[in-house]
């Protein structure tokens, strides 16, 4: 327990311009600046938190760009709803339109979303296009077709999203997270494919995350009709592991985006490249930025 407490002193030390701001109906949103020039907005995906950006914040910042990350609805220390059916995507999407307003921002922005915060990129880009630069998607959600059968299942008969998620204790979570961050390709030296302080953090914001937020899954619209809508430049990135979604999905997705500008796939990373290798996967953020 020391050693937990210890670390969690040690990621707070390093948080850069920690902020929150009180939207409609006294709905807290706690986020992160850092830097200034064009914005770019971070949006993490589900029973994650603004953590998710902690690598590519700083490279932002040194950048020229404005970066701001949230904790979306549910998530980390933003508000989080009693009831459960107020858990939706249109929910967190009104949650999350509404901090994006709150910060004033008087040019067109680029939205980094990962898996949920992928669809709420997409959503936005659909419905305020003229606010939006460009779209960095990396492992996004955007048809519940991408999950996995057991996933699918679970969440249909609401074995996740209960009262017993709240009650999981830290060490059970971080068990969960290094089993299945375990590396058992041979050849591969390293252990596992998260290091230790994401390994922390992810375990950490499973038992941050309200056990609603479970229910937002299977509220996600169909998306798919309005991809060929999207004329913003887009850079589309996953892990070639990934057993959330499905990875065949992604080069689906690259078919029907109308202004693809370039992909990457990292072989060896998961769900969550942006975290598994950040040093090979924000060079390729950073160009597109650059060139956009």
């Amino acid at each position: 327990m020391t050693e937990l407490k210890e670390m969690e002193m040690d990621l707070r030390t390093n948080e850069i311009n920690y902020e929150s701001v009180m939207i409609a109906d006294r709905q807290k949103v706690n986020f992160v600046q850092s830097g200034k020039g064009t914005p770019v907005i971070l949006v993490h995906g589900l029973a994650a938190s603004l953590h998710d950006w902690d690598d590519l914040l700083p490279e932002l910042s040194a950048s020229g760009y404005a970066g701001y990350a949230l904790d979306i609805l549910g998530h980390g220390e933003s508000y989080k709803p009693d009831a459960r059916a107020d858990y939706t995507v249109e929910n967190v999407f009104d949650h999350f339109s509404a901090w994006v307003d709150s910060l004033s921002i008087t040019e067109p922005m680029t939205l980094v979303g990962h898996s949920l915060g992928g669809a709420l990129s997409i959503m936005y880009a659909l419905r305020h296009p003229e606010r939006v630069k460009a779209l960095v998607l990396v492992n996004p959600f955007y048809d519940i077709k991408q999950l996995s059968p057991v996933i699918q299942s679970s969440l249909l008969r609401q074995v996740l999203g209960t009262g017993f998620i709240e009650l999981t204790p830290y060490w059970l979570f971080r068990f969960f997270v290094d089993v299945t961050s375990f590396n058992y390709y041979i050849g591969h030296r390293e252990s596992h494919s998260l290091p230790e302080h994401i390994r922390y953090q992810t375990a950490l914001d499973y038992t941050r995350a309200s056990s609603g937020i479970y229910n937002i899954v299977h509220t996600l619209p169909d998306l798919l009709p309005g991809l060929s809508q999207i004329k913003q430049p887009t850079l589309l990135l996953w892990g070639g592991r990934d057993q959330t979604l499905a990875p065949a999905s992604f080069p689906q997705l690259a078919g029907l985006l109308p202004n693809l500008i370039g992909t990457h796939v990292q072989p060896l990373c998961g769900h969550v490249p942006h975290q598994c290798h950040p040093a090979t996967l924000n060079p390729h953020v950073m160009e597109f930025l650059k060139n956009v």
